[in-house]
């Protein structure tokens, strides 16, 4: 069995997300849409895109929610078969990614239960709607078992787990300029997916875009259980040992040559807080001090992420004063006068995107 260490996964996943340089390529074009660009707070999905493209981020992709129900920009094209491939498997794998401490009754509906959400959307969401307007339209279609008494409203809600993971099988968007949340209906929408397709493919490019990584992993990506996931886990799959103990994980045999000769990558990004280079569950691979952990992936209000030659060296945030970005710095080591003139050019990429006339370093 291959062995490789945190260093040479960094290197592979580097590049894999296509964070080893900038590409002349139209955004449908980067791989990372393969698994969607979480858009957490909104707006960062572009800066993703930003991160890894020179072109402008005006393709056609579309704004929905996807896995774990989290808004994610998709190829609109994609969104289709993204709806099947997130689909529960089973009755048990629908009941895991919803939950049921909310909604305990609606737990054993499971399969049932998104379908009935789904069906919901298709026939409460007609048009342009406001999120607490569509809330109440879903609602009022659902089974009981899978509503709770909201005392913060006095209303009755259909569970929000639930609502978000069905709204793309339902055939709703997400208006993504809008202030606040709206939906609309997806042009040309076949139907609600009626049984789950192309699910191992969908782990398959988790594999390859954040392996190599085990199916513990690529289940909690998904929101789910190992065993919920594990009729498609998929086929011809290269397994290798990670770092000083060991784990045991896999990534497509295909890309386990990438893997071995991959070198770290010179350079910085500065990524947003859900980018999806961030995504993978192994976050001790990631950075392995707990205290940094802690400082990336926070209960709330995470900040980006400095990338320096493909190693997290930091975090950051933006903050909008006197009509420029104000990018707040907290690097975990000294930079360079070099480094630091790339970071700023890379704020200054940040306050483009939105749309702001330049970017200042602190």
């Amino acid at each position: 069995m291959p062995a490789v260490d945190r260093r040479t996964v960094l290197a592979y996943r580097t590049r894999a997300n296509q964070l080893h340089e900038r590409l002349d390529a139209e955004p449908e074009a980067l791989a990372v849409l393969d698994l969607g660009v979480p858009n957490v707070p909104a707006g960062t999905a572009r800066q993703a895109l930003a991160a890894r493209t020179t072109r402008p981020l005006d393709g056609d992709l579309a704004l929905v929610w996807a896995t774990r129900g989290a808004p994610h920009l998709h190829r609109r094209a994609d969104l289709p078969a993204v709806a099947a491939a997130l689909w529960p498997l089973s009755d048990a794998d629908a009941t895991a990614r919803f939950g049921s401490t909310q909604i305990p009754a609606g737990g054993p509906l499971g399969l049932a239960a998104f379908t009935a959400a789904a069906d919901a959307f298709s026939t409460g969401v007609l048009r342009e709607t406001a999120k607490g307007d569509a809330s109440r339209a879903v609602s009022d279609r659902v089974p009981a078992e899978v509503t709770y008494d909201c005392r913060a409203c006095g209303a009755t809600h259909i569970s929000g787990a639930l609502f978000q993971q069905a709204g793309l099988a339902g055939g709703v968007q997400l208006d993504e300029p809008a202030a606040k949340t709206v939906l609309r209906p997806i042009d040309g929408w076949p139907g609600v997916p009626r049984a789950a397709a192309g699910t191992a493919g969908l782990l398959r490019a988790y594999l390859r875009i954040l392996g190599p990584a085990t199916p513990g992993d690529a289940a909690k990506y998904l929101g789910t259980t190992v065993s919920a996931i594990r009729p498609a886990w998929p086929e011809d799959l290269a397994e290798v040992s990670v770092g000083e103990g060991g784990r045991k994980a896999w990534l497509p045999a295909e890309d386990l040559d990438a893997l071995r000769a991959a070198e770290p990558v010179a350079g910085v990004r500065l990524l947003p807080p859900s980018d999806p280079f961030l995504q993978a569950r192994d976050r001790s691979v990631l950075t392995p001090e707990k205290a940094r952990e802690k400082e990336v992936w926070r209960m709330l209000g995470n900040p980006g992420v400095l990338l320096h030659d493909g190693d997290l060296a930091g975090t950051w945030r933006g903050t909008v004063r006197k009509g420029r970005l104000e990018v707040a710095l907290t690097p975990w080591g000294r930079l360079s006068t070099a480094t630091r003139s790339a970071v700023e050019a890379e704020a200054q990429t940040i306050a483009v995107v939105r749309g702001l006339p330049e970017a200042v370093l602190r």
